[in-house]
Formats: structure tokens, C-alpha cells, sequence
């Protein structure tokens, strides 16, 4: 198999020929990887956001969708010849040991998902069946992206018809929040960003005002409340994990109102916020993938897509053959793109 792998912080992904496991066992499911997505997550693991990594050299990607090979024992949702989507979250299903694979007689660890590579080793409760005609380009976006941001909406933010949202960051994840808020009726969203095209193109997905930080400047706190109310949105949602843009975040939340932090600030970046309010009625929440159960909701989002309710076409503003995986983590951090693709059976 063929497979990104990440050998020290901060260094490039090296492109190298691994081999499986001897055998698919207990838990276990063999996977042919067509296409992965590329998360903010990756980024952060390569950089080194939470600290050192005792696990290198390992394989990365957490959303993707597939076709199943072999399946192990005691294995009963899957079964060969399936088109499933891999995801992170866990759903219903055994949870198998981490595999790990052979690099020339070194070994190269694994989670129980990993997408960056043209086969894997996966735990069952990481794989839930679509149907087999829908598209696997578009099947990772319910890997994560779409899943995470429809539990955001549902889940962590409870947003009610009619209340008010401003999300930090329209990329990926941002722009399904603010389409799932449209799908609730929300009424503004609001949304913040430093690529001004970006704020543009996600008034298309349901975002009814943008703002350009850089061009508000100090201004842009004043800017949103004239838009949400004095007193703040009712949702206010980051995306980002910039530590003065959750403190704004924070702040630019009502007095009753919730602010879900969906980026990850790096391991010493502190916030600072004053938390009086969070001892009446104010609530601040980190969303672990919107809390959803991939099993359940997936099929749900496939039947919205079908129906024409949600979209996803649109969404993928790059992909990338496997090979130039360091090409397209280049184009996430650039922040111009929203959702990056890297196409892995070729």
C-alpha cells in the first residue's frame, strides 16, 4: 500500500511503499481508500499543537470514503464489497487494536482510522455504510466537515429558529455551520474571516452578512453587534483556535447565549475571558465532532443530499493526487481553501 507518512514535527510528509499486517484480525476491516479530506486536525498533529508525539512515525487522516476488502473476526456491519465512509468519531461496532504496518522492517503506527494512505486497517466502529452509487468524492465531507458542523448546529449550539450565529472562520466546517443554521431557520448569520472571497462565496451556503477582519480592523466587534444586537448573538461559534479570536468570540456572545469552540488553540495559548456570566446563564462548550453518531446521522445527511435539501457540491475547492499530499497541506494552511481533497487510489 501506498501512504503518506509523518516521521518528525513540523517536517513534510514522506511518500513511502508500506506493508499490511499478515492477517485482518479481531475488529478488524481491510479498506481501499479512494479519496481522503484533509482537516484542520492533520494540520495541527503535524505541527505539534498538543506537545511531543510518542507515536512517530504514523500514518494521519481521519475522513474518507472506501470500498471493504476483507473483514476480520467478529466483524458483523460490514462486509466486503461495501462503499463506506471512515470517520473519526466513533458509531456502533467493535473497537479493534491500532494496526501497524511495515516500512522496510520498521514499524510505521496507525490509529483506528487513517485515510492518508491507499489501503488501511480500520476498527469497525470507524466505517459506516452509504449506498453504493453515491459519490465517493463527496462521502468524505461526512467524515467529518459536514458531520461536525451539523452536530455543532444541532448538538452543542441547540440553535432554534429564528435565533442569531456569527462563526469565526467560514472554511470547511464554517461554511456546513452556517448552511445547517439555514437549514434551522437561524436569522442572521454572520460570518468572519480573513479571505474576503471566501466571506463571498459562503453567502451561497446560508451566510446572510460577512465580515473581512483585517479590513474592520478594531471595528469589527462594533460591526457584528450592530448586525446581531447590542447585547450579542445568541450563538457565536470559532472555528479557528485563535485564542484572541475566542476571546472575541466570548465576548460578542448574549448574556444567554452559548459560544462552541470547534478549534483547537496550540498547547500554551492561552485564553482569557471573565467568567461571572457562565454563573447564571451564559454557556461555553468545546465540541468534540459536534458529538454525533456517525452510524445514525450519516444516512440521515445522505437521504438530505438526495432530496435536495444540503448540498456538498462546492464544498472541495482542491484536490490533489496522494503523491502531492505536501502540495495540499500547503493550500489548507494558505487559508484559501475551504475543503481540500486528496484522491488516494490512483
Amino acid at each position: 500500500m501506498k501512504a503518506a507518512v509523518l516521521t518528525g514535527l513540523r517536517a513534510p510528509l514522506e511518500i513511502a511503499e508500506l506493508s499490511l499486517p499478515p492477517r485482518v484480525a479481531f475488529g478488524q476491516v481491510h479498506v481501499q481508500v479512494h479519496y481522503s479530506g484533509i482537516c484542520g486536525a492533520q494540520i495541527n498533529e503535524i505541527e505539534g499543537a498538543k506537545g511531543p508525539d510518542r507515536f512517530l512515525p504514523h500514518l494521519l487522516g481521519h475522513e474518507g470514503s472506501g470500498t471493504v476488502l476483507a473483514v476480520g473476526e467478529g466483524v458483523r456491519r460490514v462486509r466486503p464489497g461495501d462503499r463506506v465512509v471512515l470517520h473519526w468519531r466513533q458509531a456502533a461496532g467493535l473497537q479493534c487494536e491500532p494496526p501497524t504496518y511495515d516500512w522496510k522492517g520498521r514499524p510505521v503506527n496507525a490509529g483506528w482510522v487513517t485515510t492518508f494512505n491507499s489501503e488501511a486497517i480500520v476498527s469497525e466502529n470507524r466505517l459506516t455504510v452509504i449506498p453504493a452509487d453515491f459519490d465517493l468524492r463527496l462521502a468524505p465531507l461526512f467524515g467529518c466537515a459536514v458531520t461536525t458542523a451539523v452536530g455543532v448546529i444541532n448538538n452543542d449550539a441547540q440553535l432554534k429558529i429564528g435565533r442569531s450565529l456569527v462563526i469565526f472562520g467560514v472554511g470547511g466546517v464554517g461554511l456546513n455551520i452556517a448552511q445547517a443554521a439555514q437549514m434551522v431557520s437561524a436569522h442572521p448569520i454572520v460570518g468572519v474571516d480573513v479571505v474576503a472571497s471566501k466571506l463571498e462565496a459562503a453567502r451561497a451556503w446560508g451566510l446572510t452578512h460577512g465580515f473581512h477582519a483585517p479590513t474592520e480592523g478594531d471595528h469589527l466587534a462594533e460591526k457584528i453587534r450592530g448586525v446581531v444586537g447590542a447585547g450579542g448573538a445568541d450563538v457565536v461559534v470559532d472555528t479557528t483556535g485563535n485564542p484572541r479570536v475566542i476571546e472575541m468570540a466570548y465576548d460578542l456572545t448574549h448574556a444567554d447565549g452559548r459560544t462552541i469552540l470547534v478549534g483547537v488553540p496550540r498547547k500554551g495559548d492561552n485564553v482569557s475571558i471573565y467568567t461571572l456570566p457562565l454563573h447564571f446563564k451564559k454557556i461555553l462548550k468545546g465540541s468534540h465532532g459536534g458529538s454525533v453518531a456517525p452510524d445514525v446521522e450519516i444516512p440521515r445527511l445522505v437521504a438530505l443530499v438526495r432530496a435536495g435539501k444540503m448540498r456538498l457540491d462546492g464544498l472541495i475547492s482542491h484536490e490533489f493526487p496522494l503523491e502531492h499530499v505536501n502540495e495540499a497541506l500547503a493550500a489548507l494552511r494558505s487559508g484559501e481553501a475551504t475543503r481540500v481533497l486528496l484522491k488516494t487510489d490512483e
